[in-house]
């Protein structure tokens, strides 16, 4: 009874903590402009093989598949999580036991899958602390960054740790039960050899409390994290934009101009407290709430610059950069916005202080970042969006650039000569 007044007490503030924490960054999304979202079965499709399938994980097949056996262990070990939550409140153990088909085929993954993460996290931590991956580093990948990792991955460890050797001294408590659904953890029990039932159950509750604990500390760990994206990262795939890469998106300001132009009189004026819309993204508030989801399920893997022919060729573009900006400069504005609206300046944007035109024009649109993200982040899109702003808003933007706009616009064609002229050229 103890147990579980104890245990109920610290899962409510753990919960209270979380929500807070998830008010706070989700707090943001009224503000931001609006994404539709359409075509749910196809978005379910996308989430099946991307997500859950990780198949653009799988585009680097050892490591790929070193994560996504993380990833599938996890979904498994989550089940066996739940039931310790719910044996906590309610005092029992293995409640799920109650459903021994279904029981025994949880139990079994999930004690083979523990130590299937624990081998692909200490590969993790060998990788990343003595290999010197190039992808891990960059101008943005400040050493904050590193240990953030680092921390994540031996949670993770621990929680494993944990978890076997809940499982292990259960088995000694008592001889016999479960031990065949359990069987690294039987293998380990009696690699430990004889030990009283009294010194057992201490064990056992000393790791049952350190698993269930290390989970709590995690979870309100996560939404300061970039490995918040194991909460964002399904949500974010699900909701990705299912129009072709490098389209660009319909801007309603333009529309609205246009209509005023032709009917002044049959469009609606906007309201006096009305935020007047910017053509193009100059700061977080311009962007739209899938722009700043993309920027929480963000893991900072690296593959897109990895893969952006501008990074490559010694540019200032890094498509993760480009991301991590919008979550610091989002992050930092938040508290402003949630409390003074739209309208709150605090003297910085997202354009110039966070993200520099060169970087913005140095993109080549190629969508290779996109391409590449296996959470389906589309980086392109913020980029694109702020160079409408440069262009249409401050007229900045590079002076061949500006030809070549100038000839769209009077003469159809990205070159200077007028349509009656374009076969000119054969004449010689």
């Amino acid at each position: 009874m103890t147990k579980s007044i104890v245990f109920s007490a610290i899962l409510i503030i753990t919960i209270g903590i979380f929500f807070w924490s998830m008010r706070r960054i989700f707090g943001l999304i009224p503000l931001l402009k609006p994404f539709p979202i359409k075509h749910h079965g196809k978005r379910l499709l996308v989430t099946l093989k991307v997500a859950l399938g990780q198949s653009r994980i799988f585009r680097r097949p050892l490591v790929g598949l070193a994560h996504a056996l993380v990833f599938w262990g996890f979904l498994i070990i989550t089940i066996g999580s739940i039931e310790m939550v719910i044996d906590g409140i309610s005092g029992q153990e293995r409640i799920f036991a109650q459903w021994p088909a279904f029981y025994h085929v949880i139990i079994f993954s999930g004690d083979i899958f523990s130590v299937i993460v624990l081998v692909s996290i200490l590969a993790f931590l060998f990788r990343r602390t003595f290999l010197k991956i190039k992808r891990f580093y960059g101008i943005e990948m400040k050493p904050i960054s590193k240990i953030d990792a680092t921390a994540a991955l031996l949670i993770i460890f621990f929680l494993m740790i944990s978890l076997l050797g809940t499982n292990t001294f259960y088995i000694l408590t008592r001889p016999g039960h479960l031990e065949e659904a359990l069987p690294v953890s039987k293998i380990l029990a009696k690699a430990i050899g004889p030990v009283s039932i009294y010194q057992a159950n201490i064990l056992h509750e000393i790791f049952w409390w350190s698993h269930i604990l290390l989970i709590f500390l995690f979870a309100n760990i996560l939404p300061y994290s970039k490995h918040f994206h194991v909460f964002t990262s399904i949500p974010n795939v699900y909701l990705s934009r299912l129009e072709p890469l490098g389209k660009m998106e319909h801007m309603p300001e333009i529309e609205q101009e246009v209509r005023m132009m032709l009917d002044p009189e049959g469009v609606k004026e906007p309201s006096s407290t009305q935020v007047p819309g910017r053509f193009g993204v100059k700061d977080v508030e311009d962007l739209t709430w899938k722009n700043y989801l993309d920027s929480l399920a963000c893991t900072e893997c690296g593959r897109c610059t990895d893969v952006c022919p501008a990074n490559i060729t010694g540019k200032k573009l890094s498509p993760r950069k480009i991301i991590m900006d919008v979550r610091a400069r989002a992050k930092e504005k938040r508290n402003g916005l949630l409390k003074h609206g739209q309208t709150f300046d605090d003297g910085k944007a997202l354009l110039r202080d966070y993200i520099s035109e060169e970087e913005l024009w140095a993109c080549t649109t190629c969508n290779a970042c996109a391409r590449e993200c296996p959470v389906n982040i589309n980086q392109p899109l913020v980029i694109l969006a702020m160079r409408r702003y440069l262009t249409m808003e401050e007229g900045s933007i590079p002076a061949l650039l500006a030809s070549m706009l100038s000839n769209i616009e009077n003469n159809g064609a990205p070159w200077q000569y007028p349509a009656e002229e374009r076969e000119a050229w054969m004449r010689f």
